[in-house]
């Protein structure tokens, strides 16, 4: 009988720069050259650093890590980062990946308060996506919880699945507090998966954004899945280490899923 060999895909592991919050972006590249990862993807936020396509590509020079992703600033927090029109910032995180190198640009479905951009997001997605080798990536998310209520806060709808994309993103977190079957999730996402954030949950109605491995979700048979189909886009480690006491132990956290991902995004196959 043949023995098995381990089949590595070509998909590069990147850490986010929102898993060293509250530390700056520039931390980010520094972690993320010292522990070894494949680049960064960069999350717009209110640091003046990720906004700014020059102080990244100096970053990204100096360390020598490719930003490989740029997250458009769909939070709470960023309604005004990059213009308060949200086609607006979509255009501006175009422009920023295909200046920096990038091959992604992840999105959040809109808000259901901002009517006007959810009429139009499905087909304006397509548009822009029509526009540039740049993948618009639209990311599943979930409802919001409030002990016993329950309030769907993003349209066309959190389960993104629902609406016809080019690209998806998956975020096991963000399935885990959607209390979705995440494998089932990334099935209906099927070949148009592009780009993973990988963190765990266990349910909370916080979006916990846990270290793989300390969960209940998938992790591991999700990455051995992706290894097996010869997945090619981005793994992106985006966890919450706003906890970590010290320096070290947040570096020890991000090391950690470096090496769980390293670990499981592998396949043994028969020759």
């Amino acid at each position: 009988m043949a023995e098995p060999v381990v089949r590595i895909p070509d998909a590069k592991v990147a850490l986010s720069t929102a898993s060293v919050y509250p530390e700056s972006t520039a931390t980010a590249f520094e972690i993320a050259a010292r522990l070894g990862y494949d680049g960064v993807e960069v999350m717009v936020w209110t640091d003046p650093v990720s906004q700014d396509i020059d102080a990244l590509r100096r970053l990204s020079d100096y360390h020598q890590v490719p930003i490989l992703a740029v997250h458009a600033p769909c939070l709470l927090i960023t309604q005004r980062v990059w213009s308060t029109d949200p086609w607006v910032k979509l255009q501006r995180a175009r422009a920023a990946a295909e200046k920096l190198g990038a091959s992604t640009v992840v999105v959040h479905p809109p808000f259901r308060w901002q009517r006007q951009y959810a009429r139009d997001f499905v087909t304006g997605i397509w548009r822009m996506a029509d526009e540039t080798d740049v993948r618009f990536a639209v990311e599943n998310m979930y409802p919001w919880r409030y002990r016993d209520r329950e309030m769907l806060a993003y349209a066309p709808d959190w389960d993104v699945t629902k609406d016809d994309y080019r690209h998806f993103t998956v975020d096991l977190s963000h399935a885990a507090t959607a209390r979705t079957d995440a494998m089932a999730l990334v099935d209906r996402m099927g070949d148009r998966l592009a780009h993973v954030h990988l963190a765990d949950g266990k349910g909370s109605a916080k979006d916990e954004h846990l270290v793989p491995g300390r969960g209940n979700q998938p992790c591991a048979e999700l990455l051995e899945n992706l290894a097996r189909t010869g997945f090619d886009g981005h793994v992106v480690i985006e966890v919450n280490t706003r906890r970590a006491m010290s320096a070290a132990e947040r570096e020890a956290d991000l090391a950690e899923a470096l090496a769980f991902t390293r670990l499981h995004l592998a396949a043994k196959v028969r020759r």
